[in-house]
């Protein structure tokens, strides 16, 4: 990694519980918008990156979400 590069952005660990999770990215600014969206099956993981253009992150179904805070399940509260 070159010496420029800085990280300072928090990461999320997703993974989905079921099939067809989604996990949509959300922009800053004056209007919040979608930007991203994807899609994750039973067992596979992503991991994502709030910065300057990701404000927010809206997650569709069963996950465990790993984040410097701890782990959630939200499948325990449906």
């Amino acid at each position: 990694m070159p010496e420029s590069w800085e990280i300072n952005a928090d990461y999320v660990a997703v993974k989905a519980l079921e099939n067809g999770v989604t996990i949509i990215g959300l922009t800053r600014g004056k209007d919040t918008r979608f930007h991203h969206s994807e899609k994750l099956d039973k067992g596979e993981i992503m991991i994502a990156q709030f910065t300057e253009h990701t404000s927010a992150i809206k997650i569709r179904g069963k996950v465990e979400l790993l984040t410097k805070y701890g782990v959630m399940r939200n499948d325990d509260l449906l």
